[in-house]
């Protein structure tokens, strides 16, 4: 059957329907929502909803649905004290006003009643008149008995940390002395962090830039090329981005490209590479490689490496694949080195992605290191003797770090670890691990490999 074909004067009518606008607590209500409700990652959820708040709210917006996910496990505990029953799962959209409620009166400048009320008129704009009385009721005993909760909240270990039960207790066991600067670290705001290109400024020429330009920054500690601004700016505000002067990238990211140290006439090899900030930075300290392939499993994320690299004025040969099955994409020609970012629980940059919080979860962890074993199987006959493998993870848990390298180098004969020689992080039994807020980094993992 044939498609209906609109009149010039149908089409005009229906692009100019009005789209309507957010508040930005309805935004970060429905960015929530979708994350408790589907799963979705919260820059993801954030997307639609964001795009229909006015410019000028929009900060606002992302900063309250970011911090209802980077506190859900306390805002969580706050409410099984003040309901008298759990909201059913429909009510996902209400226990997440509740939530951003709580957070407004424990968190952010806004006047008591302001918080109250707005939270509110939430119900009404969510068609839940019924939940009026429920949030007002709820909010006003907070705010009654505040100090005791408080007070009760501190003797909870998952309610201080703001940490999921199953995490907490991991970090404990992989970090008794240090679990608690872990977390710490994982509830506060990270720095935004650049990696200016070489092939633009050097990293004293573009800071002077970024002064004149109203703009405070200092060098990233370890870093070649990195500059950590006081205050997170928009990206277009920041001197030649859109050519491609400048990326955003933090410094523990940075350390990956300077370990590698790709060589002249190399041919190497960034496994798992979307979104590319790596690729990039190795491809801008050594113009002179042969070679670098970029692969992905994910096309689209591929697709975004490549934007990216384009911006830059960079080019690589990208594929899409498995890492874990080269067969289907590896020319046979070895690699001289490799960098194998491999997936992780991500548990080393939380504070950038709190609702890794409340979407991992333990049984992961297990798909994630049986997945970490395997890609660096398949990808350890793809190097050259006397090549280098660069194992990362964004993860300050043993299982995908150093316990993962022990099993590996137990199997593999012609495998030698190669001790990282510096001043960051902390030298562990295989590779080096820095923890979330070391240096104002992320929480990283490295280790060297290399073929005999």
């Amino acid at each position: 059957m044939a498609g209906r074909i609109c009149s010039p004067r149908a089409r005009s009518l229906v692009s100019k329907t009005p789209v309507r606008t957010l508040s930005p607590r309805l935004a970060a209500v429905t960015a929530i929502t979708r994350v408790l409700r589907s799963g979705r990652n919260l820059p993801d959820a954030l997307e639609g909803p964001l795009s229909r708040v006015p410019e000028r709210d929009r900060a606002l917006a992302q900063a309250m649905a970011y911090g209802v996910m980077r506190w859900y496990w306390r805002l969580d505990w706050l409410l099984s004290q003040l309901l008298n029953t759990p909201l059913k799962q429909r009510d996902v959209d209400i226990q997440a006003s509740l939530m951003l409620g709580l957070f407004q009166l424990l968190e952010m400048r806004i006047p008591d009643h302001a918080a109250v009320a707005e939270s509110v008129k939430l119900a009404n704009q969510l068609k839940k008149t019924w939940a009026k009385s429920l949030v007002n009721g709820v909010l006003r005993n907070f705010q009654r008995q505040r100090e005791d909760l408080l007070g009760r909240m501190q003797r909870d270990p998952v309610a201080r940390s703001a940490h999921p039960p199953w995490l907490l207790q991991q970090l404990q066991q992989d970090w008794p002395q240090d679990w608690e600067s872990i977390t710490d670290a994982n509830n506060a705001s990270p720095p935004m962090t650049l990696r200016v290109n070489p092939a633009h400024y050097d990293r004293n020429t573009y800071q002077d830039l970024l002064l004149e330009n109203g703009i405070k920054c200092e060098s990233a500690r370890h870093t070649e090329y990195g500059l950590t601004l006081a205050q997170p700016v928009g990206v277009e505000q920041l001197p030649g981005f859109s050519r491609g002067a400048v990326s955003v990238q933090d410094a523990a990211a940075q350390l990956a490209a300077q370990i590698l140290d790709a060589q002249p006439g190399e041919r190497v090899l960034d496994a798992c590479a979307a979104p590319g900030g790596k690729t990039a930075h190795i491809m801008e300290r050594q113009p002179a490689i042969a070679e670098l392939v970029a692969l992905d499993i994910s096309e689209e994320r591929l697709q975004r490496l490549n934007e990216n690299l384009n911006r830059l004025g960079l080019s690589a040969t990208s594929r899409t694949g498995d890492a874990a099955q080269p067969t289907a994409w590896w020319d046979e020609q070895p690699f001289d080195r490799i960098l194998l970012d491999a997936p992780c629980s991500a548990s080393g940059v939380i504070r950038r992605h709190p609702d890794i919080k409340v979407l991992r979860r333990r049984e992961d962890l297990s798909q994630l290191t049986q997945t970490q074993a395997q890609i660096l199987t398949a990808l350890w006959p793809l190097l050259k003797p006397g090549g280098m493998l660069l194992y990362a993870t964004c993860s300050v848990l043993q299982q995908e770090n150093t316990q993962q390298l022990q099993r590996f180098l137990a199997t593999q004969a012609d495998a030698c670890l190669t001790p990282i020689k510096a001043d960051w992080g902390r030298e562990q039994k295989a590779g080096r691990q820095i923890f979330p807020g070391e240096d104002g980094m992320d929480g990283f993992f490295y280790a060297c490999l290399h073929k005999a």
